[in-house]
């Protein structure tokens, strides 16, 4: 069944969740033709569907760089875009085993437990700084002014990039990742291809310098990494360096920019954290689950008898999983469309699942658990300003802005 399904129209991106909410009881399986192919993109709607596919190995991610995109029904690649493809090369996102395997075995090495519960003192540092620095002006955009600051600086200490650089890697993060959603326009590819040429001539220069003077640090660990394929190229590194720093903050601002209008728009919600009847760990779960940091996430089909809720779908077809109505399946939670900071239930699936399950999660976990912790313990008294209005993207679903007050 083919629908008709406008993902950027202004009403949808304010509210997206009733009409997901009619299609998944309606059809938990549709196409419907979306982007550059020719071909439908298929859509999985339920919980328990979009799960299975994201482990299931029968489905994988296609690295769209390398493959025979008349094979797989995709438009070439265009010839103005190449310094974004080579940034995008060997992204985790796109690889597959053994490249993914490799890779995310070396990067991993960063994001141990022990490593992350570690960070906590200094995710709370920087939270206090953040919001010191406002406490006086009585107002603060929870966007600009706290979550982004916080997580770039995080992730850019994990990784061994000049902290002092955040507002240039939050830029060059943001003109790249538009390029995911598919209502990409001519100005977004050039600024986009701009950011990454400016952004890959930085993380050459921190590679340059690592090899010369190394640090305990991710850049010098992937810089004299060994593997049975040989140390990994520059091209590689630098790819893996831009995903982490671009993955690495996207869920935390997301998830905090969201949860904190929801947790206004319920002020019922907000003081059960405040008030201590709610850990913020536990609320974590819920902002992540109501109002999903990324809507969907695509896989392609490997083979040729590939089934889903008794449709059939052929082979190096694309098939688009809607985590952020797989979210709201009444068939896994309960009264999903409730707005509930003690629900705790972590298996919503806005971090994926199987060997795409985001790396940096259980990071993201903890930079919105402390980051609420020390909103509630600092600014309890908190109003929004005015409503917010939803920037024009449906894959990263977020804000540009959002004005709280402390009452």
């Amino acid at each position: 069944m083919e629908i008709s399904f406008d993902t950027y129209d202004p009403s949808f991106l304010q509210d997206p969740y009733p009409v997901l909410n009619r299609i998944r009881e309606e059809q938990p399986v549709f196409s419907a033709r979306t982007g550059e192919s020719d071909r439908p993109v298929w859509f999985l709607t339920r919980h328990a569907d979009v799960q299975r596919a994201l482990r299931d190995r029968r489905l994988g991610r296609v690295n769209q760089f390398v493959v025979d995109r008349d094979e797989w029904g995709l438009a070439p690649l265009r010839s103005d875009l190449g310094a974004f493809y080579d940034v995008e090369h060997w992204s985790l996102v796109w690889l597959e085993p053994p490249d993914h395997t490799r890779i995310r075995g070396l990067v991993s090495r960063a994001f141990t437990t022990k490593r992350i519960v570690d960070l906590r003192p200094r995710i709370r540092e920087h939270a206090d700084r953040l919001l010191d620095a406002k406490l006086a002006e009585g107002r603060i955009d929870i966007v600009n002014d706290y979550s982004a600051p916080l997580s770039v600086h995080i992730i850019a200490e994990l990784l061994g990039a000049p902290t002092a650089d955040w507002r240039s890697m939050l830029d060059w993060s943001h003109r790249i990742t538009r390029m995911y959603e598919t209502d990409d326009t001519d100005a977004h590819a050039a600024s986009a291809i701009e950011a990454c040429v400016e952004f890959s001539g930085y993380c050459i220069d921190l590679i340059t310098r690592r090899r010369a003077e190394p640090k305990d640090d991710l850049i010098s660990a992937l810089c004299f990494a060994e593997t049975d394929d040989g140390k990994l190229t520059d091209p590689q590194i630098v790819s893996m360096m831009i995903t982490l720093l671009n993955a690495g903050h996207e869920a935390t601002v997301n998830t905090l920019a969201n949860g904190a209008l929801a947790l206004m728009q319920y002020p019922d919600q907000w003081r059960r954290i405040i008030e201590g009847d709610v850990e913020t760990k536990t609320a974590v779960e819920e902002l992540l689950r109501w109002d999903a940091p990324i809507q969907v996430f695509d896989r392609w089909v490997l083979v040729d008898d590939y089934e889903v809720a008794g449709q059939s779908i052929g082979k190096n077809e694309q098939v688009t999983l809607l985590l952020s109505s797989a979210n709201r399946d009444p068939r896994q939670f309960d009264d999903p469309d409730s707005f509930d900071v003690g629900r705790g239930d972590t298996s919503h699936v806005s971090f994926g699942s199987g060997i795409h399950l985001c790396l940096g999660a259980p990071l993201a976990r903890l930079e919105v658990d402390v980051a609420l912790e020390r909103l509630a313990t600092k600014c309890p008294r908190l109003q929004l300003l005015e409503e917010p209005k939803r920037p024009p993207r449906f894959v990263l679903r977020g804000f540009d802005a959002l004005e709280l007050a402390f009452a």
